[in-house]
Formats: C-alpha cells, sequence, structure tokens
C-alpha cells in the first residue's frame, strides 16, 4: 500500500508540473497570436517579420535623427561666463558686468554693461573661436576665460 501512495504522489507531483508548463505554453502562444484573426503558424510569422521592419524603419530614422542633433549641437549656446565689477573705484558698488556666451565652436559675443549715477551703457563684441582680441577690456577677458571653462 505504501509503494502505492507513493506512486500516487509522484504522479500528481508530474501532473501539476505538466499543468503549469501546458499553461506556460498556452499562454505564450496566446500572446503569438494576438490580433491574428485564423492563427496559422504562417500569420504570426507574417506579423512578427512586419513588425520587426517597421521597428528597423523607425530605428534607422532615430538614428538619422540624433547625428543631425549632434552635429547641430556645436551651434548651441554652451559656454557662459558673468563678471560683475566696479568701473569707478571712487564711487557705487558692482553695478557693472560682462557677459560671454559662447557656442560649441566658441564662437559668441561678449556685453558689457558698464554702469553710472546718469545712464547704463551696454557694448556688443564678437568673439570668433575664442581669440581673445586686444581690444578687451581686463573684466571681458576674464569673462571670456570663466565661458570657456564652462559648460551649460
Amino acid at each position: 500500500m505504501l509503494i502505492q501512495n507513493v506512486f500516487l504522489v509522484l504522479f500528481g507531483v508530474w501532473l501539476i508540473t505538466l499543468s503549469v508548463l501546458f499553461y506556460w505554453l498556452f499562454r505564450h502562444y496566446a500572446d503569438l497570436t494576438k490580433d491574428v484573426s485564423g492563427k496559422n503558424l504562417k500569420q504570426i510569422l507574417d506579423k512578427i517579420l512586419s513588425a520587426e521592419e517597421r521597428n528597423a524603419v523607425n530605428i534607422r530614422e532615430l538614428q538619422k535623427n540624433i547625428k543631425k542633433i549632434y552635429e547641430n549641437e556645436k551651434f548651441f549656446i554652451q559656454k557662459i561666463g558673468i563678471v560683475r565689477f566696479n568701473p569707478f573705484k571712487e564711487t557705487g558698488g558692482d553695478h557693472s558686468f560682462c557677459l560671454a556666451i559662447l557656442d560649441g565652436k566658441n564662437d559668441g559675443f561678449v556685453i558689457t554693461g558698464l554702469h553710472t549715477r546718469e545712464r547704463t551703457r551696454i557694448y556688443v563684441k564678437e568673439i570668433k573661436k575664442g581669440i581673445l582680441d586686444s581690444g578687451l577690456s581686463d573684466e571681458e577677458k576674464k569673462t571670456i576665460i570663466k565661458a570657456l571653462r564652462s559648460k551649460v
């Protein structure tokens, strides 16, 4: 009687194992045949292949777009530097400023605002390839150097 009970238990475990495996197989087949009307193997494979082709086309388009973005990014603002200063040591505070804005190729401009009691004057000077022109003030040179070291 004991051998029969062991055999029945083993048979029950085997039956449960097969049931679980069959359920997993059935779920996998149901996922494959989703949205396929006749549910034959040719339709399933055609559906998978057409989805793969669409995905490949989309991936190629995304790669082209990413390449364009990388090519254009060097023209975006990437480096900024700002320095506040007092051009007139005897009066006022640090109300004047220099602001340098550069792109990925170190081209851009520096804006200088000189503040006095009567008015504020604003000057703009162009920067090419990060070259410091001799016509720049010390504050403008500091601002450009600060911008060259920064990354937005």
